[in-house]
């Protein structure tokens, strides 16, 4: 009997075909293989190589006991059927999932790049798996994205705090997940943190630009509630009170770092009647803005720069930037991590790396008047 089928063609000229026509037109070979979300198993392996259960693990897990030409059978086997082991079952006998989370302020951000390859080099020397989400900068959005790694059982956790109250970690810290918190403390809790020298590095490069004669210099940066940019504009208020220089209102300005709202800020700083002769920014965002903002001066205004970012080098002049490295402080927090999944560490503490000073020619420009 003719079967007659009816086939519509949709609006991009398409012809659409019910997918139960479809699936009764395919082989009958094609149905009886593997579908999505059905993984070959052992017992598949043992069924094609006509082995013992025992047998397949035996190869699997490289123990000895099997003849080469069993294992050869069972390898074959292993590759005609794409299986894979599954080490869940194995590493929950151990007490752990060899999986660690780390939860990013922004994956984009360049400064996270070296971070989360260092930490990720720590998790494979320990065997285990990176699982990493970015919490946009949303207190909400951190909270839920960290408990739903603790809800996948990871060891442990590297966060990068977007609130500051972490009270919500708590039952996991109780329940053995091993944490630490990069870049920024944790928030109402006592946990491990590992930190850049934000007050000092920022005192240091603003004392860089008086010491080459300026005196009105401008400091734009991060929301004032996140630790970093409120320890970078201290430092930069020690290092003006150092000097004896009284610091104006208009010199200073916090808030988000899209370019839009930096580009006002620097642009008020360097006008009217006396107008800034450096800026410090606080944080690779800001200082790339406001070289934009820079470039289109027609006198010469220093720069320091919180953070490195790429090609500072190649600019005329280059840029002089306190550089964070950013490598060793997720290396640091990495291994401290296993460190507390080992048991060696009890203690919380709060380890802070030093900044370094790259001049480059931007922050070595004297005043223009």
């Amino acid at each position: 009997m003719n079967r007659h089928i009816r086939v519509d063609d949709d609006r991009t000229g398409h012809r659409i075909v019910p997918e139960a026509i479809r699936r009764s037109d395919r082989p009958a070979d094609r149905l009886s293989g593997a579908r999505y979300g059905n993984r070959p198993t052992m017992k598949d392996v043992a069924a094609r190589a006509g082995v013992g259960l025992k047998t397949v693990s035996r190869v699997v897990n490289g123990e000895p006991g099997v003849t080469p030409e069993t294992e050869r059978r069972v390898q074959e086997a292993i590759d005609a059927l794409g299986f894979r082991r599954n080490d869940s079952a194995r590493v929950l006998r151990k007490g752990r999932t060899a999986s660690i989370g780390l939860v990013l302020e922004d994956l984009a951000d360049p400064f996270y790049g070296p971070l989360s390859r260092a930490v990720e080099e720590v998790a494979r020397a320990h065997g285990a798996l990176l699982i990493n989400g970015s919490s946009a900068e949303d207190p909400d959005r951190e909270q839920e994205l960290a408990l739903a790694l603790c809800a996948r059982r990871v060891d442990g956790l590297v966060i990068i705090p977007a609130g500051d109250d972490h009270r919500y970690m708590e039952p996991e810290l109780k329940a053995g997940v091993a944490t630490v918190f990069v870049d920024r403390p944790a928030g109402q809790i006592d946990a491990d943190c590992v930190l850049s020298d934000n007050y000092g590095g920022a005192r240091g490069g603003v004392a860089h630009l008086i010491a080459h004669g300026h005196r009105r210099i401008g400091f734009i940066g991060d929301m004032p509630r996140i630790h970093t940019a409120a320890e970078r504009l201290r430092g930069y208020r020690a290092a003006m009170e150092d000097a004896g220089i009284p610091v104006e209102d208009s010199w200073m300005s916090l808030g988000v770092t899209d370019p839009q709202r930096v580009r006002r800020a620097a642009e008020e700083m360097l006008s009217g009647p006396s107008p800034v002769t450096a800026v410090f920014a606080g944080n690779n965002r800001v200082t790339v803005t406001v070289i934009r903002v820079l470039a289109e001066q027609t006198r010469r205004v220093a720069l320091v720069g919180f953070d490195d970012i790429e090609l500072a080098d190649l600019l005329q002049p280059g840029v002089t930037v306190v550089a964070q490295d950013a490598a060793a402080i997720g290396r640091t927090a990495a291994e401290r991590l296993f460190r507390q999944l080992d048991g060696t560490l009890v203690t919380p503490e709060r380890i802070e790396l030093p900044t370094r000073l790259i001049t480059r020619g931007s922050g070595e420009l004297p005043p223009a008047d």
